[in-house]
C-alpha cells in the first residue's frame, strides 16, 4: 500500500544509491555545446536509457533532424503502461549540460567529480538537470516497488539532450513522435523552489531573445595617437550603444515591450535583504530598476550583455578598434510575443548607433514566456504532494529564467495540464562554478514526485 508514511521510508532507505545515481549521471561530461565531445552526449544517454530500463521502462535512444536538416543530439523516449483508463503523464528533464566555466574556480579539481561538502553536493549538472533525471528514475522504481509490480499511471518519459544549447530539434521531435508522447499531464522537472526546504511550482516563465550587434567604423586599426580624436574607436561606440538601453533607474528603455510592474498577487513577497543575500550582491551595490523586486525578476524585461569581442589586455596595444560585436541577451515578460521583442530591439539599435557608425545586427535565439496555472486538478495534486514530502506549503513562483519549449508542449498537446516543479533553491548556481545540489531538497522531491504520480494514479486517494 502507498502512503505518505511508506513513500517516505522507501526514500530514504534507498537514498544512499540515490545519490549514488547521480553521482554517476554527473560524471559523464554530458555538455552539449558544440565545442564539446558530443560523443559524452551520446554517453550520457545511452546511460539514462539503462537506468530507466532498470527501472522496468521501455527506453530507446532517439534522434531527429531540426529544421535546418542537422540531427539533434540523443534524447532518450522511455514508456511503460499502467492500468486501463489510468491518466497518462509525460516526465520530462534534459541531459546535457553546461559547459564548466573557469575550472579554477571551482573549490574541487574535477567539475565532473561530485563532492559532498555538508548537505550539497557539487557538481556540473547535478542540479541542472542531473536532480531532474535521477528523481524521475527513482520515483518511477518506488512506484513499482510499493505498487508491487504495477504502476498507477501509464509513464511516458521524455529526456532531452540539447536543453542548453536551445532546443533546436525539440518541435521536430514532439512532432515526429506525438502519438507516443501524448498525455494528460506534463510533468517538467527544470526549475527552482522558493528556498532550502520550501517547495514551489512554477507558473511564470519570462522569454528570451538573444542577437549579435556588430559596429563598423574603420576599414582597419590605426595609430590611437596619430588618428584619435576625430574617430572613435569600435570598442567605446558599442559601450555608448549598449548605455542607451537602460534609463537612470535601471529599467529597460525599448519602446514596444510587454512589462509588468507588479507580480501575481499569489507570488510570495522577496525582502531584497534576501535577494541581496542570495544573489551574492556586494555592500554598497544598488538594486536597479523600478517596481516590485519580484516583477523585476520575473514579469518585466531585461537586457544583459553576454559576450563582447574585445582585445585582451594581454594583447591590447594603442590602435583604435576598426570594429566590435557585443552579444545582446533579453528576457520578455510573460505574454510578449518573442518575435515583436526582437524587432523592437532592432529598431532601437538602429535607431542610437554612436555617430554613424555601421551596424549589423544578427538575429540568433527567440523563445516564448511561459503564463501557466497550478490550479486544475493535476496542480492541486501537485500541490499537496510537494507539501507532504517537505513538510511545509507549496507555494507558486515566476523565474526570471526561460525555459521556451514548455509553450511548445502547450501548443502541441492543449489539453495536458503542465506542471514545472523545482530541483534548485538559491544557492544552487546552476551555469555557474560550483554548482550544487541540496540533498535534504534532493531527498524531499524524489518523495514529492513519487506521491505525485501516485495520487495522480488514484493510489493515494484526495483526502
Amino acid at each position: 500500500m502507498i502512503t505518505v508514511q511508506s513513500v517516505r521510508a522507501a526514500v530514504q532507505d534507498r537514498f544512499p544509491s540515490i545519490v549514488a545515481d547521480l553521482t554517476e549521471l554527473v560524471a559523464i561530461p554530458s555538455v552539449s555545446a558544440a565545442s564539446h565531445d558530443q560523443a559524452e552526449v551520446a554517453r550520457s544517454a545511452e546511460h539514462v536509457a539503462a537506468l530507466l530500463r532498470d527501472s522496468g521502462l521501455e527506453a530507446e535512444v532517439l534522434s531527429v533532424p531540426g529544421p535546418d536538416g542537422v540531427p539533434g543530439r540523443p534524447a532518450v523516449l522511455a514508456h511503460r503502461e499502467g492500468p486501463a483508463g489510468a491518466p497518462r503523464v509525460l516526465l520530462y528533464a534534459h541531459h546535457d549540460v553546461q559547459p564548466v566555466g573557469d575550472p579554477g574556480k571551482w573549490r574541487q579539481p574535477d567539475p565532473f567529480t561530485a563532492v559532498q561538502r555538508g548537505e550539497r553536493l557539487f557538481g556540473r549538472g547535478v542540479s541542472d538537470d542531473g536532480a531532474g533525471v535521477i528523481t524521475h528514475v527513482h520515483a518511477l522504481r518506488l512506484l513499482d516497488e510499493l505498487g508491487e509490480g504495477e504502476l498507477p499511471c501509464s509513464v511516458t518519459v521524455f529526456i532531452e539532450g540539447e536543453e542548453e544549447v536551445g532546443s533546436p530539434s525539440f518541435e521536430s521531435f514532439l512532432h515526429t513522435y506525438r502519438e507516443r508522447l501524448d498525455c494528460d499531464v506534463i510533468i517538467v522537472a527544470d526549475s527552482s523552489n522558493w528556498k532550502v526546504g520550501v517547495p514551489a511550482l512554477t507558473t511564470s516563465l519570462r522569454g528570451v531573445v538573444q542577437v549579435d550587434v556588430r559596429l563598423d567604423v574603420l576599414d582597419h586599426a590605426l595609430h590611437s595617437g596619430q588618428y584619435g580624436g576625430p574617430v572613435l574607436d569600435a570598442v567605446t561606440s558599442m559601450c555608448r550603444l549598449v548605455a542607451t538601453l537602460h534609463d537612470e533607474a535601471g529599467d529597460v528603455t525599448v519602446p514596444g515591450l510587454v512589462s509588468r510592474p507588479q507580480a501575481s498577487a499569489d507570488f510570495p513577497e522577496y525582502p531584497e535583504a534576501d535577494f541581496r543575500a542570495d544573489a551574492g550582491v556586494l555592500d554598497g551595490v544598488e538594486l536597479v530598476g523600478t517596481g516590485d523586486l519580484t516583477a523585476r525578476l520575473w514579469t518585466k524585461p531585461t537586457l544583459t550583455v553576454i559576450g563582447m569581442d574585445v582585445t585582451p589586455l594581454s594583447l591590447a596595444g594603442n590602435v583604435l578598434a576598426p570594429s566590435c560585436t557585443a552579444r545582446l541577451s533579453m528576457r520578455v515578460a510573460p505574454g510578449q510575443d518573442p518575435r515583436a521583442a526582437l524587432e523592437a530591439l532592432t529598431r532601437h539599435l538602429e535607431a542610437h548607433v554612436p555617430f554613424g557608425a555601421r551596424i549589423t545586427v544578427s538575429e540568433g535565439e527567440a523563445g516564448p514566456a511561459f503564463d501557466g496555472s497550478a490550479s486544475g486538478p493535476a496542480g492541486q495534486a501537485a500541490h499537496w504532494a510537494l507539501s507532504e514530502a517537505f513538510g511545509t506549503g507549496c507555494v507558486e513562483i515566476g523565474q526570471g529564467g526561460s525555459i521556451p519549449f514548455i509553450s511548445t508542449l502547450q501548443e502541441v498537446f492543449p489539453h495536458a495540464e503542465v506542471l514545472v516543479t523545482g530541483m534548485e533553491d538559491p544557492d544552487t548556481r546552476a551555469h555557474s562554478e560550483d554548482e550544487s545540489m541540496h540533498l535534504g531538497d534532493l531527498e524531499r522531491v524524489v518523495v514529492g514526485e513519487t506521491l505525485l504520480l501516485a495520487r495522480l494514479g488514484g493510489a493515494v486517494p484526495a483526502q
